[in-house]
């Protein structure tokens, strides 16, 4: 028992002392056993924050339950703190997260406390000097759902460089994972970097947006490796293997956990002409396209929220409904190759987003190929094994 307890010491120590050169967090126990995030542990963030000109990192997913449960945006919860937030970055999506994917996000003014919206998407991913000028702190708290290509991760790395090069202290709020449980894909080589994908991490990478932020800084992957001064606020009472099902959606066309659990093993139809659903109600729950026409399920897409021309607008398409389909715990490439094997035209099946999307050529290639998804399962796994390795050293949870 003496030698258990000696080797479970042992291993905390490492831990505590690895790569991360970020401040380690301890937090003050709940008062039960109910999942509370970073923002919620308000017993580890206010003092840090008082006294200080503040950039606020957020969206419609940055909510607090406090007082009975009730729920505050982050923005209101802080400023009925006395919390001096001066200034509002948005990423994609827009501060109150209705904007399509990819569409251009303008600057402008919370019509709520009246305070000044610079966005983070389009033209200007990365704060400016100018646009960073008088803050003391900036805080950063987006609810991610895991996957390599889900953009928020890009815009943490793109505030933490311009931060840590205008020596401007981050410190993010932890959410939990969703899809915390699976850690799997390819991953990314850096020639297809992007902002779908920046960092060599596999398409599921199994971390918190906390644990992220530790590794982004850790790896040395910020510009010139420049460290960020980063501070991590845990979330309580949560182990990565716990089901999470997220208060609001994260983004509009994942509006359900089915959406949020597919999204990663979906998403890869982006790059191909393959529908994902969206301009319907099941986005990335269903799968099809006019070329499929074998398939039984079949849907039209029409302009809605978050997608005001989507893919095979008002087009019938052929394909697949998977909002039923039992939760999966890997990523799974059944669906595009029964797609990609049964489109009309092989040829015109993929577009160049593909390989942004695959952070490589070879997901592209063997599915060409013709090779099964044992085999090309297998192809990941060196790859995979590494990074498992390189990422216990700044989990958390």
């Amino acid at each position: 028992m003496l030698l258990k307890i000696t080797l479970l010491f042992c291993s905390l120590l490492v831990q505590n002392c690895a790569k991360p050169q970020s401040k380690n967090t301890q937090n003050i126990p709940a008062q039960n056993n109910t999942i509370r995030t970073g923002a919620e542990n308000f017993e580890r963030w206010g003092d840090l924050l008082q006294n200080k000109r503040v950039g606020l990192v957020a969206n419609q997913t940055s909510i607090v339950r406090h007082e009975g449960q009730k729920t505050h945006h982050l923005l209101d919860y802080m400023l009925s703190k006395n919390i001096n937030v001066t200034t509002v970055f948005a990423p994609e999506h827009g501060f109150r997260g209705t904007a399509d994917a990819g569409e251009m996000i303008k600057d402008g003014k919370d019509t709520k406390t009246g305070l000044p919206i610079i966005s983070l998407y389009g033209k200007n991913k990365k704060p400016t000097p100018t646009q960073l000028q008088g803050l003391d702190v900036v805080v950063f708290d987006l609810q991610d759902v895991g996957a390599r290509f889900y953009t928020y991760i890009s815009s943490l790395h793109y505030i933490m460089e311009a931060c840590a090069e205008n020596k401007i202290p981050v410190i993010v709020f932890d959410r939990p994972n969703p899809n915390g449980h699976i850690t799997d894909g390819p991953v990314l080589q850096p020639e297809h970097s992007s902002f779908v994908g920046m960092h060599p991490v596999p398409v599921l990478h199994g971390l918190t947006i906390g644990e992220y932020a530790l590794m982004i800084n850790g790896e040395g992957w910020l510009a010139n490796r420049i460290q960020c001064d980063l501070t991590v606020i845990n979330c309580l009472n949560y182990k990565r293997d716990m089901p999470y099902e997220l208060p609001v959606k994260p983004s509009p066309n994942l509006p359900n956990p089915q959406a949020i659990n597919l999204y990663a093993s979906l998403c890869f139809f982006e790059g191909t002409n393959v529908s994902v659903g969206r301009g319907t109600s099941k986005q990335f729950q269903i799968y099809g396209s006019p070329f499929l026409t074998n398939q039984p399920f079949t849907f039209t897409p029409k302009p809605n929220e978050g997608a005001k021309d989507p893919m095979h607008n008002g087009v019938l398409c052929f394909g697949e409904d998977l909002s039923s389909t039992p939760p999966v715990s890997q990523l799974e490439l059944k669906w595009l190759l029964k797609a990609y094997q049964n489109t009309q035209d092989q040829s015109k099946f993929f577009n160049a987003f593909f390989t942004k999307l695959a952070g490589s050529t070879e997901l592209q290639e063997q599915i060409i190929a013709g090779w099964s998804e044992e085999k090309i399962r297998q192809s990941w796994q060196p790859a995979l094994e590494r990074f498992k390795k390189i990422r216990k050293v700044y989990e958390r949870y």
